[in-house]
């Protein structure tokens, strides 16, 4: 029941990424936000949740983690039936901006209770691959439950969903959860502030490239800002007695490479979603309750790889899982590049999709359990975070990226399909082309699935980097393997 409550504010807060992706049309008709200001009902979320997860890990270190989750999933909620109340543009993304703030609070502490939760072993093995699960198959959970809710009811109850499943999460966690020791000290309001304020910077840089280029003036400066206050978050952490991110993890090889791995794979996925998404529904023509079910195996396949990883860890360690995770994510993003106009679902989008999914199962165990392997107790909740925010900075990194590739080649093939189209095209067309911009099929089929392809090469690029590092950066110790298996090991519990 303990990793049930978990599981589920998990499953809720990495859900809300996606799960108003299907709802933007309705939400941009009903509240009149223009094509531009749309984009921040899913920015505001990801600005505020990446960059306050660090300080969400530490608050429960500090403060008993049971209580913060408790806080974090409360102001989900309270943020969730705001946002489902809205009626114009200014409360909804104030109420985004909050929902991003509670799931930055409970998401590192639930992942962080899993550590105190469970004893270290096969027990914790078997919650982590449940929790790496529903991390990596939210999103596609998240489409799903989208497009039902849109084609059934309305756009609001995207949002309205949250607050039965937050409250009962609220009401059952005092009763299943224990809470953890508290950790007292100075806590580290500079450190807090300069890591916030630097995260968000760098994840609105991220953002702001993937929509005005990357030589924007305000991305540029929002990146070189990022930089500065950044550098002011090492040097105040070196200097900390009490830090909110202990810089010391970072001298692990093997958490580095995690956190190094986590960046790349973070960006293949987000991308996977993202364009996979645009490809169903406008070259293959799926409704969005379609497209949400088109994205269902992913998580059933994810939970597959994720239930190998947890079973066979303790056996074989986690570096074979993170090579052959990765090598397996990379085939199937190679695969979607033959992806054309004539494509069906079943025939060159479902085969790819399911290995990929069964490689990223395979990773997200792997690197949840090394990053939070030989961490402290008193540190879980910051190492935690980090993990989180590596996710969520490297998915907006990524993504940034690949539509930036996406935009290079579907310009290009769109210098090919112009005279194509004007040497057939009605005066009507014609004068609709000169009107948006926008090529009607197949011509426009062709320019949006040249673009996808250059994407998914760049994703596949991603995912063998990944590999790499799993190679030549994670060692795997004897102690570590009898961990895994329920021992102690020279070093004493991890956790």
């Amino acid at each position: 029941m303990a990793l049930l409550v978990i599981a589920s504010c998990q499953l809720m807060v990495v859900l809300d990424i996606t799960i108003v992706n299907i709802a933007l049309p309705d939400i941009q008709r009903a509240l009149d936000f223009s094509t531009t200001s749309l984009s921040w009902v899913v920015n505001a979320y990801t600005l505020t949740f990446g960059g306050l997860l660090l300080l969400g890990g530490r608050a429960g270190d500090i403060l008993g983690r049971r209580r913060v989750f408790i806080f974090g999933v409360l102001l989900f909620v309270l943020a969730s039936l705001l946002g489902g109340l809205a009626q114009n543009e200014a409360q909804l993304l104030s109420a985004r901006a909050l929902q991003g703030v509670g799931g930055a609070i409970a998401s590192p502490t639930s992942l962080a209770l899993i550590s105190t939760t469970f004893r270290e072993g096969p027990e914790r093995n078997r919650a982590f691959g449940v929790f790496a699960a529903v991390s990596a198959g939210g999103g596609a959970i998240g489409l799903l439950a989208g497009g039902i809710l849109v084609e059934y009811l309305n756009w609001r109850w995207v949002l309205f969903v949250n607050v039965p499943i937050g409250l009962l999460i609220a009401l059952a966690t005092p009763r299943f959860i224990k809470e953890s020791e508290r950790h007292p000290g100075r806590f580290d309001l500079t450190g807090a502030l300069t890591s916030t304020v630097g995260m968000v910077l760098l994840v609105y840089g991220f953002i702001r490239a993937g929509q005005d280029g990357w030589r924007d003036p305000l991305t540029l400066a929002s990146f070189g800002a990022a930089v500065v206050v950044l550098a002011m978050f090492v040097l105040i952490e070196r200097r900390s007695r009490q830090p909110i991110t202990p810089l010391h993890m970072f001298a692990d090889r093997n958490r580095a490479g995690t956190y190094g791995i986590m960046l790349c794979l973070a960006a293949a996925i987000f991308g996977m979603f993202f364009f996979l998404t645009l490809f169903v529904q406008n070259v293959l023509d799926f409704s969005p309750l379609a497209a949400g079910f088109a994205f269902l195996p992913v998580s059933a396949v994810i939970a597959v790889g994720a239930g190998l990883a947890s079973r066979f860890l303790p056996t074989f360690g986690p570096k074979p899982f993170m090579v052959v995770g990765a090598i397996l994510a990379a085939a199937g993003l190679a695969w979607l590049t033959f992806t054309d106009i004539d494509s069906t679902y079943a025939g060159s989008i479902l085969g790819p999709m399911l290995v990929f999914s069964l490689g990223m199962g395979m990773e997200f165990v792997s690197l949840t359990l090394m990053a939070l392997s030989n961490v402290s107790t008193q540190e879980t909740g910051a190492a935690s975070g980090l993990l989180n925010a590596t996710q969520q900075v490297g998915g907006s990194l990524g993504l940034s990226i690949l539509v930036t590739m996406y935009g290079t080649a579907s310009r290009n093939e769109a210098e090919d399909q112009v005279p194509a189209f004007l040497s057939q095209a009605t005066p009507a067309e014609r004068l609709q082309f000169r009107r948006t911009g926008e090529l009607p099929a197949p011509w426009g089929d062709e320019v949006l699935t040249s673009g996808v392809s250059a994407a998914f090469i760049t994703a596949a690029v991603f995912t063998l980097l990944a590999a790499l590092i799993a190679v030549l950066v994670i060692q795997v110790r004897p102690s570590d393997l009898e961990r895994l298996q329920g021992g102690t090991g020279p070093g004493g519990p991890a956790g």
